[in-house]
């Protein structure tokens, strides 16, 4: 069965879907069968890998309101290498629409457990919000991976962030693990993104990646030719740090085999 990992940090702007883009396509890179689930009504996951989301006739809205297979809507990007299930602009209104539903936490975890024996790896990028939406993202995951930019206000909201995530644990998912937190957009010339870095690691020991994302130019390009950083531009400094922060994330899993093995 598929390992689900979900993106979340409730402030936007931290990379969170340029960070969830290209750690599907680097699994699929390294030979993993990977489904991005784009759970962000704005849809960016979706229109970053070149997906007109104003013209979709169907998106994940309809696998999760209505009775429409996730198999009927899942899309395949060639240039990438992995499957999407896409947002569409009627996802905006699926937080308000489910609050009357019965066990409305678990609609996503309902729809991916039709497929998740496809796949080796599902990845869900989640609103920049602590909402239904979200929620259902965090009660569908085996883990949770926080991207953190290394700019002043990181922490604040962690701790909102990391309490909810408690609350789903106690609640409604007791097996949910939190992966650990990747550091976005760092800038090494300067001297409070170091000090950032310094004060995660510190705060964080052990749930803190050793890759970090750099603040690049190309990475933020890539989104707008529909593509990651691994089609776009392959030799810089973003693509290099996505391809060792995704080995970081397979050596972690692997070594999780080997201790229940023995």
């Amino acid at each position: 069965m598929a390992k689900i990992i979900s993106l979340i940090n409730q402030k936007g702007g931290v990379g969170k879907t340029t960070t969830a883009i290209n750690i599907a396509t680097y699994l699929a890179d390294a030979g993993k069968l990977v489904l991005l689930v784009d759970l962000d009504p704005q849809g960016n996951a979706s229109s970053g890998l070149g997906i007109d989301v104003r013209n979709l006739e169907k998106g994940i809205y309809h696998a999760l309101i209505g009775s429409e297979h996730p198999r009927n809507v899942i899309m395949r990007m060639e240039d990438s290498g992995h499957d999407l299930l896409p947002s569409s602009q009627d996802l905006a209104g699926a937080g308000v629409e489910m609050v009357h539903f019965d066990n409305r936490e678990f609609k996503l975890y309902d729809v991916l457990r039709q497929i998740r024996t496809d796949y080796d790896y599902i990845i869900i990028d989640s609103p920049p919000s602590l909402g239904l939406l979200t929620i259902n993202g965090l009660v569908a995951s085996d883990e949770v991976l926080i991207p953190v930019q290394t700019e002043y206000y990181a922490l604040e909201g962690l701790s909102q962030l990391l309490q909810t995530i408690e609350l789903v644990q106690k609640h409604l998912q007791p097996n949910l693990k939190i992966m650990g937190a990747v550091l976005t957009m760092y800038d090494k010339r300067n001297r409070l993104a170091r000090q950032v870095v310094r004060e995660m690691r510190n705060h964080f020991p052990g749930h803190v990646f050793e890759s970090v994302i750099p603040r690049s130019v190309r990475l933020a390009e890539a989104p707008s030719f529909g593509k990651s950083i691994l089609n776009f531009d392959s030799l810089s400094k973003g693509a290099r740090a996505y391809k060792n922060l995704v080995r970081e994330i397979l050596e972690k899993h692997e070594s999780e085999k080997k201790k229940f093995s023995v």
